[in-house]
């Protein structure tokens, strides 16, 4: 699953995940969810129980909850606001516990001058907590928007080398962890 951490108008994020995902598919190794959270729509956190119990009331968690679930690992291409992660992204970790546990995730951030890695220091406590596996391999885009010409994202040698490896580790990550999430009591 690719998902676009962004909500914003006129965002950058969305050229450079149909990258990610264009790269994705050129490896044959994947399936591709493509979740777009702008599109996704979700509302601010609004269900009564805990994520944990996974006694979800409302159709969107649902429909969320089951397309997480079947996914075997995550790119989150994501910005960096403020210092921190994108609270659209962070609430659509919040929606759920169990459905993230033991998958690989891999992020692609962009932002100013730091490339958006304090965004993802920001939710590595987050992932950690639900149990995501991070990847060695992550793409960081300085000043990223710069590279985006008429809604396509062009990336350098570099970004393309990385994003190859980070897809690779994923594909391993995701085949030695499937049977760690096939015995879990969840």
């Amino acid at each position: 699953m690719i998902i676009v951490g962004s909500v914003r108008e006129g965002r950058v994020g969305l050229p450079i995940a149909e990258w990610v995902r264009d790269s994705a598919q050129k490896t044959g190794a994947f399936d591709i969810d493509f979740v777009d959270l702008r599109e996704l729509a979700l509302p601010f956190m609004d269900e009564p129980n805990h994520p944990r119990l996974q006694q979800y009331t409302k159709p969107h968690t649902l429909a969320w909850s089951k397309r997480v679930a079947a996914a075997d690992a995550f790119i989150f291409v994501t910005p960096e606001y403020n210092y921190s992660y994108s609270p659209a992204l962070k609430n659509a970790l919040d929606y759920l516990s169990h459905e993230w546990w033991r998958k690989p995730v891999g992020f692609v951030s962009y932002g100013g001058v730091s490339s958006g890695t304090r965004g993802v220091v920001g939710l590595l406590a987050t992932t950690t907590a639900l149990g995501l596996v991070r990847v060695g391999a992550n793409v960081e885009l300085t000043f990223g928007g710069k590279q985006v010409v008429d809604g396509v994202f062009h990336p350098e040698e570099k970004e393309t080398a990385i994003l190859a490896h980070e897809l690779e580790e994923l594909a391993t990550l995701a085949a030695a962890l499937a049977p760690v999430r096939a015995g879990a009591d969840t």
